[in-house]
């Protein structure tokens, strides 16, 4: 086995796919072998590092060098300064933004500062399609530690019921207590669920751990249906995702080659198998219930609840539908242990949370870092601040069914608990920062149309009050409406909150009352402009 001097890491996401990476990444492979350095350099695929919109990425191990921007004509100056001479070329090097006092560094922002990541260990670093590397890096540990130390079911839900891990998907329910009720229900069949659909705009962080640690998804998956008694489990991915889906195919195959998934898992006395469908692209089926009617078949509207998936799920059998990040969270705590997972975060949100920032920020993209982890940091240590030297207006929380936020809550804690104090929500974990210019009438109206569009019409509260909705917002911001439309607005949505069938109507009442509640003044504003115009 070669032992190398030098890792060069190419993390494969859509984003870079379109970017060209594959060109470049080929264009190195041909330089490092003109070079005569095949040897001692080697070029590897990886998942994403985090860092998005910055065209071709490169990492240099274990020098810690990243690169962005990177064209094919810039390989050979790359492979010249750094891998010759060893010397860092300024020009192509993606560094992190200093913030300055005169000639003193105060502190070093950006997404390659340190994380404490979970979720994201190895989908940076390691080939998400190469087996060997997922074993060596510690893949499977957690379905090994049942085989050995011969964990019962009631062990393993109780060991992840200890951790304290909640729903990452937005609801935060307690994800032991979920398998649990799923394996006591009475049924022929039960069922384990990945809700990889991921529709909320602003959030790609279930994408980005499919593409870059598909095996983990697919071990978190055999342990859930050890837990609960299931023999089956379904990957319910976004039919975009086509890098996500390859990948966790490729995943798949390879965990059947090597025992980990079939009629007897590691020879342990136990069946689970995998399979993936694709979603066609309906919000609505981020709702686990509308996913479930989408697997049968169907077209993708919610169910009346109760009951519930954990009784009648899946073919009305017992169901536990989890999202992505949440399952990726599994083989750590049954690997390492329930308390190890509680030294991260806070008492009642244990662990780390994946966020995406995106928006005015001067570095968008991915970041896990520990709950309870203030929002300021978020923005202004790993997003870099807000783009162009502007000042922060606010931030919308968890897409578009998420909150907005003014500066005054910049020090909001990014955990359950503290959010629910300020009537804000964790959700999908997407963060859009706004700046000093960004309208927030125009904000909300985009969100009403989408919520509109989307909606499935099954129930009148949100087939008719996203219509309504939308309406009264599209009048505000032509400047045709009444200061009373903001009240009668936030009725509605307090009426569709306790009357809608599913979250879609329901959380329409959140980015409506943040909105109007924090920012009522730029409303009025509308109105206090049409009346003068009236009275010329």
């Amino acid at each position: 086995m070669s032992i190398y001097r030098t890792h060069i890491l190419v993390p494969i996401d859509e984003g870079t796919v379109q970017a060209g990476v594959f060109e470049v990444k080929r264009t190195l492979e041909r330089e490092i072998r003109e070079r005569g350095l095949e040897g001692e350099v080697r070029v590897l695929e990886t998942g994403t590092v985090g860092i998005v919109g910055k065209g071709v990425l490169l990492a240099v191990y274990p020098d810690r060098i990243y690169y962005s921007g990177m064209r094919p004509s810039d390989v050979a100056l790359l492979v010249e300064e750094h891998l010759l001479k060893g010397r860092v070329p300024s020009s192509l090097k993606h560094a992190p933004l200093d913030l300055q006092d005169g000639a003193k560094v105060l502190h070093r922002t950006g997404l390659t500062l340190p994380q404490k990541r979970v979720v994201l260990d190895k989908a940076w670093k390691v080939a998400p399609d190469d087996m060997r590397e997922v074993l060596a890096s510690g893949g499977y540990a957690g379905l090994e530690r049942i085989v050995a130390d011969r964990m019962t079911p009631e062990a393993v839900i109780d060991e992840v019921k200890k951790s304290g891990l909640r729903g990452r998907g937005g609801a935060g329910f307690p994800t032991g207590l979920k398998w649990e009720l799923t394996r006591n229900s009475p049924g022929g069949r039960k069922y384990i669920i990945c809700n990889a659909d991921e529709g909320e705009p602003g959030t790609f962080k279930d994408r980005l751990i499919l593409e870059g640690d598909p095996h983990r998804i697919v071990e978190a998956m055999t342990i859930a249906g050890y837990a609960m008694g299931a023999t089956k489990g379904y990957v319910y991915i976004r039919g975009e995702y086509a890098l996500s889906i390859e990948r966790m195919q490729k995943a798949i195959d390879q965990a059947r080659e090597y025992g980990l998934l079939g009629p007897d898992v590691l020879e342990h006395g136990f069946a689970f198998d995998l399979e993936i469908k694709k979603g066609a692209g309906a919000y609505i089926c981020g709702d686990e219930t509308a996913l479930l009617e989408s697997l049968e078949g169907k077209r993708g509207n919610p169910r009346i609840k109760p009951p519930y998936p954990v009784a009648h799920g899946l073919w009305q059998e017992p169901t536990s539908v989890n999202n992505v990040e949440t399952l990726a969270n599994v083989p750590g705590i049954i690997a390492r242990g329930a308390g190890w997972f509680r030294t991260m975060g806070t008492e009642k949100s244990s662990g780390t949370k994946v966020f995406t920032i995106l928006g005015h920020v001067e570095h968008p993209g991915l970041v896990e870092v520990e709950m309870g982890t203030p929002l300021r940091e978020l923005v202004f240590s790993y997003g870099g601040g807000v783009s162009g030297g502007r000042k922060f207006k606010a931030a919308l929380l968890g897409g578009a069914s998420g909150v907005f936020l003014p500066e005054g809550l910049l020090d909001v804690r990014m955990d359950f608990e503290s959010l629910k104090e300020n009537k804000a929500v964790l959700g999908s974990g997407a963060v859009l920062v706004m700046d000093e210019d960004a309208s927030i009438v125009d904000m909300l109206f985009s969100i009403l149309k989408f919520f509109a569009h989307e909606s499935c019409g099954r129930c009148a509260p949100c087939r008719i009050g996203t219509r309504q909705l939308l309406n009264l917002a599209w009048k505000l911001r032509r400047g045709k409406g009444r200061e009373t439309d903001l009240d009668t607005m936030l009725r509605l949505a307090e009426l569709m909150c306790g009357t809608a069938l599913c979250p879609l109507g329901q959380s329409v009442i959140m980015p409506v009352r943040s909105a109007i509640e924090y920012f009522r003044g730029e409303f009025e504003a509308c109105v206090k402009k049409t009346t003068e115009e009236a009275r010329v």
